[in-house]
């Protein structure tokens, strides 16, 4: 879901070319040395099926969603599917281990239709470091598929982020990574930080839900031009309840590259009168 902030990575660099900065577009580009850090299991995952509402900011409903996760053979699956009312898709599969620290396997993505800027499917191999990604423009059809390998570091965590937050010990912090895809992959960290505690109902109950935000950081030069320019990737923000054991609140960011800020809430289940 976080792919959106891979997307001023390519338009940062365009423009140092267009300004005649080579050497600093060159410098966007080099890759940095990128330090490890898996999350510890502090909550190990199982067998979940939870129901999704997807919400504009102003609260309309955007698609509804099921949450899908269960054990295969020591490996963890988990998808995460939104259904649009425009007939959109998004559906997002992971496959991780939890032996001491989660560990990415495998992520797979699939957007297509109206609600995203071109119709794309992503594929990211962690033993291998193998991906795939073929797009395809909504505006004249032309499709693009690039393939290749990556040295990824242990803290990849695309698609994990919300599990990995819920294993954080309350007021701490962490720096993960992932792989932004421009559609050609490029390595960043994601700073995870608390800020504060909220309020909030169920049903007749009040609960008190950490509140996270997500700051990705696409690398120091790039970081720089991208401060320079006011076109800094926007932040994420996540609740996460802590009472007993911990529970996914609320998420609130752009789930793709056209950059719209969307809500991630849960539902439950109604019956027909």
């Amino acid at each position: 879901m976080f792919d959106a902030i891979s997307r001023p990575v390519v338009l940062l660099v365009i423009k140092a070319v267009k300004c005649g900065l080579l050497a600093l577009a060159v410098a966007l580009l080099c890759p940095w040395p990128l330090a490890a850090a898996p999350v510890a299991v502090r909550f190990a995952e199982g067998v979940t099926h939870g129901f999704l509402l997807l919400r504009t900011v102003d609260g309309g409903l955007i698609a509804s969603g099921d949450l899908l996760q269960v054990g295969r053979r020591g490996t963890i699956e988990s998808r995460m599917v939104f259904r649009f009312k425009d007939g959109s898709l998004f559906d997002e599969t992971v496959m991780f281990t939890q032996q001491r620290v989660f560990a990415l396997q495998s992520y797979h993505l699939v957007q297509r239709g109206p609600a995203f800027a071109e119709d794309s499917e992503i594929s990211l191999q962690r033993a291998s470091g193998k991906y795939s990604v073929k797009t395809k423009s909504r505006k004249n059809g032309r499709e693009e598929v690039i393939a290749g390998t990556l040295e990824l570091p242990a803290d990849v965590y695309n698609g994990l982020v919300m599990t990995v937050v819920k294993n954080l010990a309350k007021g701490a912090s962490a720096t993960v990574h992932l792989v932004a895809f421009t559609p050609k992959p490029v390595l960043i960290e994601l700073e995870i930080q608390p800020a504060g505690e909220h309020s909030m109902m169920v049903g007749q109950l009040i609960k008190s839900a950490i509140h996270y935000v997500f700051k990705p950081h696409p690398g120091p030069w790039l970081e720089l031009f991208a401060k320079l320019l006011g076109r800094m990737p926007s932040d994420y923000h996540v609740w996460v309840i802590t009472d007993g054991a911990p529970a996914f609140a609320r998420f609130e960011g752009a789930l793709n590259p056209t950059g719209a800020v969307w809500r991630i809430e849960l539902t439950s289940p109604r019956w027909p009168e």
